[in-house]
């Protein structure tokens, strides 16, 4: 018990340094730092790993938002300086695994556990879950903020027809290249934490070591499945006026791909829920 609060006394003050430096540098608006202050509470409570996790995934994912900011403010009339992401976008890259989190923290008492289903299947299915989350969380901001910049021109995911750059559903093979690379970096710190924060059984420390290539292949598919929800349930159009792809339909838009159901942040939700869920469950068979 001493344990969990001296986590949690060290991830409110590591949080909110981190959310404080984030929102001088325009990372997140103060939404966000409402919303990450408490989420990084939960992922460092439950465990040190799962707290790599998020690190990883916010800072790689803000140092790539940063990159070929001119080309990305011409495409995208979305475009915020820096990034900048608000409490729906915290919550949408990590509210699930928020919610996992709390019911493993419960049924561990905070102590990491490994992926071994032996010992508990729903102990590993969560953990699978949660390193498949953010696989794909950071395998769709990968491939978007990189498959932007690409020399490629991108291909619909629905039709493979070349479409300029900007519209949901897009795709490249540097854009899917940066996706499962982005899968091997949660990987690889999820596996190495987990040497250090869990004892494995002699049996099921080597298979520790597979947790990368199903991190690769979550950062995969779930770009891949963020794409096509993309492209059919959320509105991709160019408009005239502004010269730029956007969101929303209007009298000087012309419609690229998609029905106006969805907007970015539940495509993210709904692709992030089902890649957590099916990686979720190899990891139960694999482990």
């Amino acid at each position: 018990m001493d344990g969990l609060w001296f986590r949690f006394a060290l991830a409110v003050l590591i949080s909110s340094a981190i959310a404080a430096r984030a929102f001088r540098r325009k990372s997140v608006d103060l939404s966000g730092v409402m919303a990450g202050i408490p989420v990084m509470v939960i992922h460092t409570v439950a465990g040190y790993r799962f707290a790599v996790l998020l690190l990883v995934f916010f800072f790689t994912s803000s140092k790539l938002t940063r990159i070929g900011e001119e080309k990305k403010r011409e495409t995208d009339a979305e475009f915020k300086e820096g990034g900048q992401r608000n409490w729906g976008q915290v919550l949408a890259n990590s509210g699930i695994a928020s919610i996992l989190l709390v019911i493993l923290a419960t049924l561990a008492s905070g102590q990491d556990r490994c992926l071994d289903s032996n010992e508990s299947k729903i102990i590993t299915g969560l953990i699978g879950g949660i390193l498949g989350h953010y696989a794909c969380c950071n395998g769709d901001t990968w491939s978007s903020e990189l498959g932007i910049l690409s020399i490629s021109q991108p291909r619909l995911i629905t039709t493979f027809k070349l479409v300029g750059r900007g519209p949901n559903g897009g795709f490249t093979l540097d854009g899917l290249l940066a996706a499962t690379v982005a899968g091997i970096a949660i990987g690889i710190p999820f596996t190495l934490a987990g040497m250090i924060t869990a004892e494995c059984s002699a049996d099921a420390a080597w298979r520790q070591l597979l947790a990368v290539p199903v991190a690769a292949l979550a950062g995969l598919f779930g770009s891949l499945i963020d794409s096509f929800i993309g492209a059919t349930l959320q509105f991709s159009g160019y408009c005239s006026v502004r010269k730029r792809v956007v969101a929303k339909p209007g009298a000087t838009v012309l419609k690229i791909s998609g029905m106006n159901i969805l907007d970015n942040n539940s495509v993210n939700i709904v692709s992030v829920f089902l890649t957590t869920l099916l990686t979720s469950i190899a990891c139960i068979y694999i482990f």
